[in-house]
């Protein structure tokens, strides 16, 4: 930060107390910060960083791993009848303090000072990571945590590179199951305590504590209980060692060999924010990205761990053609063709269109092109609702079903479920696309699939109604395309491209847009996912003036829906009690 960025207050000093700003001195430059801003925050406005374990700003601050020191000053105070004095540049001289003080539960005050740096901090810093390192193993070749472990950079920043110890160290317990999809390595433990907060705090589930005392204290799941609570894993992501591993990533990859990719959940109306940590062609962990709109910085085990179906063995690789009762490989061109051979000469009222509402936007605009090609109005989405787990799980179970809705036009895009159904059932229906969904998973059986004299599916994999289609097209997954949905607050989002769709599959909006061409060789045909987002923006009011790029990493708010997301709720009013900076 340039000395001209850091000396100048933004405001006078009287504006700036009548905002609730104070004037703060950190390493020697000036800065206006909120008044109760906490101090490691205001250093990191200030782009000083303050190493910390046990501070998360979405969690309560325990003070209990020492290692934000730093030196505090403050003006003296002036003598009785005698008036503060100010030097040229409108400051009190700081009196510093001869002993450092924890910058994670400390709040800012007018004409503070504060130092990063310095003598005195650095050898208390390399006191604590010395204390902390005592019984710390060097298994660090073999460590999951290597590469992003907050411990390995502190050390070389801040610690002594030789220590003292001459004892044995403490043997803590090692590899112990502790839940489904968690592992403990206590002996990495530096007991910071997040994840035993975060449980309490966030997961409403208090499980975890600390058992003994002095260098015998164990990090342990509460008698009779197991860490299998559907938020456990978040513990993963926010423990600074290797103490708390996944199950499902231990000893799989290296992070550094990871390519990460900003992106969002699937599997719900919500849209948590994502990372897709992959390498060549294949996804090794899904984590939350941090987003204060939509999900904090937190996700549910059940979505995140939800990526395994991309690389299942059901996994449709090639598009099939129905040739004596037997699916047959064929090339994209002939299937496309084959799919719309099947719909022609037939009147709309003898087709259907049953699509997704976890398809994309710019799949629901092309599904809407296909209809009116096809002239008919039989077209409806499959609904999918539960129960709101009360944090991140909405109770609508698509992703897009908010995007649907506008960019059909259409309130209620289930509406049709029952009649469409029954007109297949009665034969009055005799063809069918069938988009991202399973039927016999919701409602129709095998027997009302077999009387349709045209089935073309498109799905990422096989399944009951691909068996029954005369056509199957291999789409692309979540992690395999490029697309928007907007979520159930109204927040347009962006998914990214992660990895290749496998073999012959496609992302389904170029499919889409191969069979319209043929069905309306007059229409629209673009050629890139831009060119689909651009007919989204020019019909769809909301999208107005977008463009793919515009919406960026955290979304753009396009639709007040009143809906709210409860985890959510309960941080702001956290925030607004001041328990957690947020």
């Amino acid at each position: 930060m340039s000395d001209s960025a850091t000396t100048t207050p933004t405001l006078p000093k009287d504006l700036a107390a009548e905002k609730g700003m104070v004037n703060v001195q950190i390493d020697g430059h000036w800065i206006q910060v909120p008044k109760g801003t906490r101090m490691i925050e205001a250093c990191k406005m200030a782009e000083k960083e303050v190493p910390h374990y046990c501070y998360h700003p979405k969690l309560s601050s325990p003070g209990n791993c020492r290692m934000c020191l730093v030196q505090m000053g403050m003006p003296p105070r002036p003598a009785p009848g005698e008036e503060p004095k100010f030097g040229e540049d409108g400051y009190q001289e700081i009196g510093w303090m001869p002993r450092p003080v924890i910058a994670c539960a400390n709040t800012v005050g007018e004409n503070m000072g504060i130092r990063t740096g310095g003598d005195l901090v650095e050898k208390c810093r390399e006191g604590v990571m010395e204390f902390l390192l005592i019984n710390h193993p060097l298994d660090c070749p073999i460590c999951d945590q290597a590469g992003e472990c907050s411990l390995q950079e502190f050390s070389v920043e801040h610690g002594k590179g030789t220590s003292r110890f001459q004892e044995n160290k403490v043997k803590k317990p090692k590899n112990v199951d502790i839940g489904p999809r968690i592992r403990l390595d206590d002996e990495r433990c530096i007991m910071c305590s997040r994840c035993i907060r975060f449980m309490d705090e966030v997961a409403d589930d208090p499980v975890l504590g600390f058992t003994d005392r002095g260098t015998h204290t164990t990090l342990s799941v509460h008698p009779g209980r197991k860490l299998d609570n559907n938020y456990g894993l978040n513990t993963v992501d926010i423990c600074p060692v290797g103490a708390l591993t996944s199950n499902d990533f231990r000893f799989q990859m290296r992070v550094w060999f990871l390519k990460e990719t900003p992106s969002i959940d699937v599997n719900c109306g919500t849209g948590c924010n994502t990372t897709i940590w992959t390498r060549g062609n294949e996804i090794f962990r899904v984590t939350p990205r941090e987003n204060n709109e939509v999900n904090s910085a937190w996700m549910p085990d059940s979505h995140r761990l939800a990526f395994h179906e991309i690389h299942s063995d059901r996994r449709l690789t090639s598009p099939l053609t129905l040739s004596g009762g037997q699916h047959a490989s064929t090339t994209m061109e002939r299937a496309v063709k084959e799919a719309a051979l099947g719909f022609e000469g037939l009147p709309g009222n003898e087709v259907a269109i049953i699509a997704s509402a976890r398809g994309t936007n710019e799949e629901l605009l092309l599904v809407k092109k296909i209809k009116e090609a096809l002239g008919t109005d039989n077209l409806v989405l499959i609904g999918r609702f539960g129960e709101s787990d009360g944090k991140l799980i909405s109770a609508d179970r698509n992703p897009n079903t908010t995007g649907a809705k506008m960019v059909l036009g259409d309130d209620n895009p289930f509406e049709k479920y029952d009649q469409i159904k029954g007109d297949i059932a009665s034969g009055q229906i005799k063809a069918a696309l069938v988009i991202g969904e399973d039927l016999t998973e919701s409602g129709y059986s095998s027997d009302e699939l077999s009387k349709l004299q045209h089935l073309v599916v498109l799905n990422i994999l096989s399944n009951a109604t691909a068996g029954k289609a005369h056509v199957v097209l291999p789409g692309a997954s979540f992690a395999e395309k490029r697309g928007s949905m907007v979520n159930v607050t109204g927040r347009l989002q962006r998914l990214n491209r992660a990895i290749l769709p496998p073999g012959e599959s496609a992302p389904d909006w170029e499919i889409l847009s191969a069979l319209l061409a043929e069905l309306n060789p007059e229409g629209p045909k673009p050629q890139k996912i831009q060119d689909v987002f651009q007919m989204l923006a020019d019909e769809v009011a909301e999208f107005n003036d977008l463009t793919l790029q515009k919406i960026g990493d955290l979304g753009v708010q396009v639709k007040d829906t009143g809906e709210t997301i409860p985890l959510l709720e309960k941080e702001r009013k956290r925030i607004e009690n001041r328990e957690i900076v947020g």
